[in-house]
């Protein structure tokens, strides 16, 4: 700390440079899996306890699942998403062409929030979507 001011050696990441950092990916998996299990207990009215038991594991690693503490092989990430009826789709995207077309998903976001007013009409951007 400096002055009261917290200085820190942390780079600022680009968009791009998120896309292409594994653990971004890996993360998104993790709160999928997360998100998929909280709705298959909640679709069955299970508690913790009773997800362990129908998984054939232990109750702490069931939190460990539901607080994303874990970073499982592909087999188990299968293995867990067959116990709860899902299929894992994993699709492989160029990382050039996913970028690209994330920059325009964005740019079209941030296009229909800022409406400087709601009586003029959307500019139109269709020409961001041909490439």
């Amino acid at each position: 700390m400096v002055d009261g001011k917290c200085i820190t050696n942390e780079k600022k990441m680009t968009r791009e440079e998120l896309l292409k950092s594994p653990s971004y990916w890996t993360a998104g998996l993790q709160m999928e899996l997360y998100r998929q299990i909280a709705s298959f207990m909640d679709s069955r009215h299970m508690n913790k306890s009773q997800l362990a038991e129908y998984l054939g594991c232990s109750k702490g690693y069931v939190t460990q699942l539901l607080n994303g503490d874990f970073d499982h092989k592909l087999s188990k990430f299968v293995e867990l998403s067959l116990a709860i009826n899902k299929i894992p789709e994993i699709t492989f995207s160029d990382v050039d062409e996913y970028i690209h077309s994330d920059e325009k998903e964005y740019i079209l976001q941030a296009n229909s929030t800022d409406k400087a007013d709601a009586t003029s009409e959307m500019p139109d951007l269709s020409y961001l979507l041909a490439a």
